[in-house]
């Protein structure tokens, strides 16, 4: 299998994918409660786990890089839950700034944000305007679950996409990390159902605090997550993110 994690390449090999013209992968994510069965790291996890797959399903199309995620952002609404470390919005600018120069610096040319945590998304869109515009450089963003919506959707038997330690969520770790999930605790993950922050319908925006959302920490049912659902989405986003990448990629510096 050919190596893409930037980790595990040497700088030679860098500097020579650079010179291909490789897309760089960023995964983004969030360190944050996912109640009683699941790790604090899922959203980081997966979205990391949809770029590996990604850039080995875009083989012989376009050249892939997936560089280390960034494991911490927006997550204030989760605090009161513990176990939860979250960015203010400058820091997490300055972070993505600093490290997309870092790629850039390398000889890439093009990079992808890949988000993995909803609470990210809209800061995410704002952030990619100004990170482009301050470095005159290709960055976009996408999150992993919407350019994934509809494997989601088709897979998913209580709700239609994402929500939080939910059927989806929890199918996906027992695939990419199933000795994390905590399966004793599955009869009790369920709460109140959600909408993702990007269709969020309501004509007034106020931050509220997840606490006052569901007791459990979860939205959605987790009780009908299952390894195969898992597998079946993460192959789907990543397949595609691949297209995406090989199809769509028309951005110039």
């Amino acid at each position: 299998m050919t190596e893409t994690r930037w980790n595990h390449l040497t700088a030679p090999e860098l500097r020579a994918l650079a010179t291909q013209d490789a897309v760089v992968l960023l995964p983004i994510g969030s360190t944050e409660q996912h109640g009683a069965h699941l790790p604090t790291g899922v959203d980081d996890f997966l979205a990391a786990e949809v770029c590996r797959r990604a850039a080995s399903a875009a083989v012989g199309r376009v050249p892939v890089v997936v560089a280390p995620s960034i494991w911490c952002g927006l997550a204030e609404h989760h605090m009161a839950f513990g176990g939860t470390m979250t960015l203010s919005l400058p820091t997490l600018h300055a972070l993505l700034r600093d490290v997309c120069r870092s790629i850039l610096r390398a000889g890439f040319r093009r990079i992808l944000l890949v988000n993995g945590h909803g609470g990210n998304v809209t800061a995410l869109n704002a952030l990619v305007n100004e990170l482009t515009a301050e470095l005159s450089a290709s960055i976009a963003v996408t999150s992993y679950f919407t350019t994934g919506r509809e494997v989601i959707r088709d897979t998913l038997e209580t709700q239609q996409h994402l929500m939080h330690a939910c059927e989806g969520e929890t199918s996906m770790a027992m695939a990419a990390f199933p000795h994390l999930v905590r399966e004793e605790m599955l009869d009790r993950a369920v709460g109140p159902a959600i909408s993702l922050q990007s269709d969020d319908a309501r004509p007034v925006y106020r931050s509220i605090p997840f606490g006052a959302v569901t007791e459990s920490g979860v939205a959605g049912d987790a009780r009908t997550a299952s390894q195969a659902k898992g597998e079946r989405m993460l192959q789907g986003c990543a397949e595609a993110l691949a297209e995406q990448l090989a199809d769509i990629w028309v951005w110039q510096p």
